[in-house]
């Protein structure tokens, strides 16, 4: 009995790996040139909840009077660390409605946390240097990925069938910074590009 149990659970979890599917989507400006730091997600229908991790650290340093990354996605709930590698201090703040906060001044190697608890674009600023800006995005899915120099982003092991994507932008010129797309995704995968129309980058705009 005890080998038929192991084999049923085998294949359940063969065929549960074989639904997985994952979604490129291409990031373009209007000139067709690639878009880094846009935020691409997800919602599946059907999805199951699970508890949301993604692969990279929870942090956002500074460094080189900058913020590092520049877009950070992370799920609801989760603890960011805000790291100073400068020689100078850094008084890092948000005004989002999303997380209010103030990390008041603190030198080189401290670093203090903060939780995210609401999904929603938090904008980062230092009180010291105008220039410094970044941005955390708080996600409710574990669907959610940002493009790279390439403007290319990849959702893995999403549901089949169909969804609706959203892709963010900073600087994009849409009602919160956004458009919203339904897509269908294959068993075997899918590749979707997205133009989207950016406002000039201001002179204190890192990207």
């Amino acid at each position: 009995m005890r080998p038929a149990i192991l084999a049923s659970l085998v294949f359940f979890a063969l065929s549960s790996a074989a639904q997985a599917a994952d979604l490129s989507v291409s990031v373009l400006d209007a000139g067709g040139r690639p878009v880094p730091n846009a935020v691409v997600t997800l919602k599946a229908a059907g999805a199951q909840a699970a508890p949301i991790r993604f692969t990279w650290p929870y942090s956002v340093s500074q460094r080189n009077v900058q913020f590092d990354p520049f877009v950070l996605i992370v799920p609801v709930g989760s603890d960011v660390t805000f790291p100073n590698r400068d020689a100078v201090r850094h008084h890092v703040y948000s005004f989002s409605p999303v997380k209010k906060f103030e990390l008041k001044l603190y030198g080189k190697e401290e670093a203090r946390s903060v939780r995210f608890d609401k999904a929603g674009v938090v904008p980062l600023g230092c009180n010291i240097h105008d220039q410094m800006i970044a941005y955390i995005y708080v996600v409710g899915t574990p669907y959610a990925a940002r493009t790279g120099t390439d403007g290319v982003a990849t959702l893995r092991g999403l549901p089949a069938g169909a969804g609706q994507m959203t892709v963010w932008h900073p600087l994009m010129k849409t009602a919160g910074n956004q458009m919203v797309k339904p897509v269908s995704v294959a068993a075997a995968g899918a590749r979707a590009s997205v133009s989207v129309d950016l406002r000039p980058s201001p002179a204190n705009h890192p990207h």
